[in-house]
């Protein structure tokens, strides 16, 4: 069972087909394999390979699904310049 102190990470893939997906995890390593063997979301299951584009430490759940709703309303365009910003083109 995880500890309540897990860390929890908001973050970006680019999909096979160009497309970015958003979510959250206390375990992204995990996480990002479970996307690339169709494990992941429903989303991402006909879309592998998906890399990481984008991460970004939360300091809980709640916090992490907040940031993840305002990622998921920016536009493509704004998405694309935040994983830029962080050093992932």
């Amino acid at each position: 069972m995880k500890s309540q102190n897990a860390t929890w990470t908001c973050y970006l893939l680019q999909c096979a087909d160009q497309t970015l997906y958003c979510g959250i995890t206390n375990d992204l390593e995990k996480r990002l394999t479970a996307h690339n063997v169709g494990e992941g979301a429903k989303y991402t299951r006909g879309r592998t390979p998906v890399k990481l584009k984008y991460s970004e430490l939360c300091a809980d759940k709640s916090t992490a699904l907040k940031r993840e709703m305002e990622i998921k309303k920016l536009p493509r365009s704004e998405k694309l310049a935040l994983c830029k910003a962080h050093g992932r083109k």
